[in-house]
């Protein structure tokens, strides 16, 4: 599975529709993370056109004037804006090769739900939204606020409890990713 990434980071995902949290939980879980001394990068796949930068601003001009790439770099940090040739859905397998993974020990990946990579599935029967773990053999767990209408043969998590789903990423994901 990690393998067709050509990384040796351990990528894992996390995948849900829309409206369940699933940044909101990420906010909770990478602090965490990082208190266990783990570097953390994270993809986050978006349905909507976003800007970076805006009208007025040298490196939004320079863009628009065609240059492609834009890199922006300052003593703090360093953006690199690039266009896509043509409209349509990124894979996770392209954005990775633009993707520094120089000291990290995790990549999560926030959305991309279809790609063949180690998932941790969020889920709120609330919401009235199917289950993805059935149809979707890459799903290693659940989080889920209450008990799901099928029963996974796999771990279950709390959504609620951020510290037990870091605890199960550092004691069963990550050691099982690095071991391959």
């Amino acid at each position: 599975m990690l393998k067709a990434f050509d990384t040796q980071v351990p990528i894992l995902g996390f995948a849900a529709f829309s409206g369940t949290g699933k940044t909101t939980l990420l906010k909770k879980i990478i602090p965490l993370l990082r208190s266990r001394q783990l570097n953390v990068g994270l993809v986050k796949h978006s349905h909507h056109s976003f800007e970076i930068d805006y009208p007025g601003k040298d490196s939004y001009e320079l863009r628009k004037a065609g240059a492609n790439p834009v890199m922006l770099s300052s003593s703090r940090r360093r953006a690199i804006i690039m266009e896509h040739p043509e409209i349509r859905e990124p894979s996770l397998s392209e954005e990775l090769a633009f993707f520094d993974r120089t000291g990290l020990d995790l990549i999560l990946v926030e959305g991309f739900k279809r790609e063949p990579i180690p998932k941790i599935e969020l889920h709120r029967p609330a919401l009235g939204k199917p289950l993805l773990f059935p149809g979707d053999d890459t799903i290693i767990a659940i989080a889920s606020d209450a008990e799901p209408a099928v029963m996974p043969h796999i771990p279950r998590l709390d959504i609620n409890d951020p510290e037990q789903i870091v605890r199960f990423i550092c004691q069963e994901f990550l050691p099982r990713a690095r071991n391959g």
